[in-house]
């Protein structure tokens, strides 16, 4: 039997105007010996082992691997660029020799001398090659070309190059036949088959049988093609829609990695989300649309789009999933996903978990053990059961937190069960450093992956020390006095005095709304980062606003002067109540 190898060289022969001596000598019996139903046969299996899968590369193998010993002892399939570029045409039409991409061959034992070009190879003609009848009637007339009894100057228009023309004169090629694949009025390329000593010369009805097995398997292969194109515009869509960096945040360091799946129709709708909160805090989410193809990863944009808009306005995430549940069962697609979202605050070293019907989320403890944490598990989004469940757990020193989804772990025979034990397993033998270079996900059961997979790591760095003060402010007494006093001493300690007058005033101006809106402030926080953020946090259910202030109103300004002065400002709601901060630049030589 054949065997399979990478692309051979280039070969061309002449259609109708150059058959010579089509049935003569000696060999194995031809299709055309056999009968009308035995030829027919052979068509009809082709249409079960050409095209089992959507894999361009896959079915051109497939096809010369039909072919071989059977049809020819050589079988080669090449699909032009032009077309694997979305340049399609129903012929060839450039200058030159164009550029193709060897997508499979197989040959008999016999004919590996042809050291063929390896498989996926784009292979661009040098100099010294010419165009050959292959060009001229495939590609450029959509016809096929026959070559029955090659003599020594067909060598030289079949083979591009005087080179490969003595390899196919040394292998004892003495017969040719190449066929152009047109599938729904495009060409795509060209399949091209060759007899050696010991097997009878391709014939006309050899001839006709080849150009009826390229046309069905063109449509397998065009199938495949577009396939290939719509698989390569969603995994865009998708990519497109997941964040380009993760954001520096105080005491912590995450890393993301995304895999599409191998599978076919495995691109959905897994997506992650990291995102920098208030006052040093961290956000971060990963989810998974039930669902494959354009309209999950639609739905994936949008469920991610909502999801950051809700992390702007709450840090708890139980109340962020609540609210995404309605958001979800809004949408028209009616999709339903999974999802997990943990806040860290750096402040305590401290998770808040909350569970969408996710898988659970593995915490390595920095001295070898891991474990998946017991997070209650609440309905998918858009099932419509609501309220979720917290759970807060504090993060040992040099731990890591790895979120996932169940790509990472999917097969078709194991239990979740088991498939989580080997996670386990899997991220202790790595250990923390290659856990955060994504290994685990190189690892994971993915030489076929049927599901794509996302993998969140993140990893506890020390405290941030001095960049993060926490104060808890008095009851009774002059509140704004003292914060005043605490922020402006800390300015010193940092060397950033120049900001002390700015950063005075937004803080009184933050006490003073605490007092009237909140029942009083509680924690003041001063996080010095590559801006300096000034926080302050109240028992308060109402998010302030700015307001229109008259000449006459006596207050109504305070947020108004805190917008002018200060780069950005905003509030967001805790389990206790509300932050309420703003931002400064810090000048570059300063920190």
């Amino acid at each position: 039997m054949g065997r399979r190898a990478g692309p051979r060289p280039r070969r061309g022969a002449p259609g109708h105007p150059l058959l010579r001596g089509a049935g003569r000598g000696r060999g194995r019996p031809e299709p055309d010996r056999t009968t009308t139903s035995g030829r027919l046969a052979w068509l009809n299996s082709a249409s079960t082992r050409i095209g089992t899968t959507l894999d361009l590369e896959r079915t051109a193998q497939e096809l010369a691997g039909f072919t071989v010993p059977r049809f020819a002892d050589a079988a080669a399939v090449d699909i032009l660029e032009d077309v694997l570029r979305g340049e399609e045409g129903s012929r060839w039409t450039g200058s030159g020799i164009p550029a193709s991409r060897a997508m499979a061959v197989c040959a008999v034992d016999s004919l590996a001398s042809l050291e063929p070009t390896p498989v996926g190879v784009t292979i661009n003609r040098p100099e010294t090659a010419h165009e050959t009848l292959l060009h001229r009637y495939c590609l450029r007339q959509g016809k096929p070309v026959l070559v029955s009894r090659m003599g020594d100057a067909d060598f030289a228009r079949v083979a591009p190059t005087p080179s490969a023309a003595d390899k196919m004169r040394r292998a004892g090629v003495h017969s040719y036949l190449a066929v152009p694949l047109i599938a729904r009025g495009v060409l795509l390329g060209t399949a091209d088959f060759v007899r050696a000593a010991g097997s009878r010369p391709f014939s006309t009805t050899d001839l006709a049988l080849a150009e009826q097995l390229a046309s069905r398997a063109a449509v397998f292969i065009d199938n495949a093609r577009l396939y290939g194109r719509e698989r390569e515009h969603v995994i865009t869509l998708q990519r497109s829609l997941l964040p380009r960096a993760t954001p520096l945040t105080p005491g912590l360091d995450v890393h993301a990695e995304y895999a599409p799946a191998v599978a076919a129709r495995g691109v959905g709708g897994d997506w992650y989300d990291v995102m920098a909160l208030p006052g040093g805090r961290t956000a971060l989410m990963v989810g998974d649309v039930m669902g494959h193809g354009l309209p999950a990863a639609a739905t994936m944009g949008r469920l991610r789009a909502v999801g950051r808009t809700l992390m702007t306005l709450d840090t708890a995430p139980e109340r962020i999933l609540a609210r995404l549940d309605l958001a979800t069962r809004d949408l028209e697609d009616e999709q339903v996903a999974t999802c997990l979202c943990a806040v860290y605050d750096p402040a305590d070293g401290s998770f808040t978990f909350a569970s969408a019907g996710h898988l659970p989320p593995l915490m390595l403890d920095g001295r070898g053990g891991a474990a998946f944490l017991d997070v209650p598990i609440g309905a998918p989004l858009g099932a419509g059961v609501i309220p979720y469940d917290p759970l807060r757990v504090t993060a040992p020193e040099g731990s890591h937190l790895a979120l996932y989804t169940d790509g990472l772990v999917k097969n078709r025979t194991d239990d979740v069960d088991v498939q989580l034990d080997r996670l386990r397993n899997k991220a202790m033998a790595l250990g923390p450093g290659r856990l955060e270079e994504g290994e685990l996900l190189a690892e994971a059961p993915n030489a076929f992956r049927i599901d794509e997979a996302v993998l969140l790591v993140a990893a506890t760095t020390p405290e941030p020390g001095d960049d993060l003060k926490v104060w808890t402010l008095p009851r009774e007494g002059n509140v704004a006095s003292v914060a005043r006093r605490l922020v402006s001493e800390q300015l010193g300690a940092w060397g950033l005095s120049d900001l002390t007058d700015v950063s005075e005033l937004v803080v009184s101006e933050l006490v003073g709304n605490a007092l009237r809106y909140g029942n009083g402030p509680g924690q003041l926080r001063l996080l010095r980062g590559d801006r300096l953020t000034v926080e302050v946090s109240d028992t308060g259910p109402d998010l302030p606003q700015i307001q229109h202030a008259d000449v006459s109103d006596e207050g109504g300004r305070g947020l108004q002067l805190i917008n002018m002065l200060c780069r950005r400002w905003g509030s967001c709601r805790t389990v206790t109540g509300k932050v309420v901060w703003a931002e400064q630049n810090i000048a570059p030589q300063a920190y």
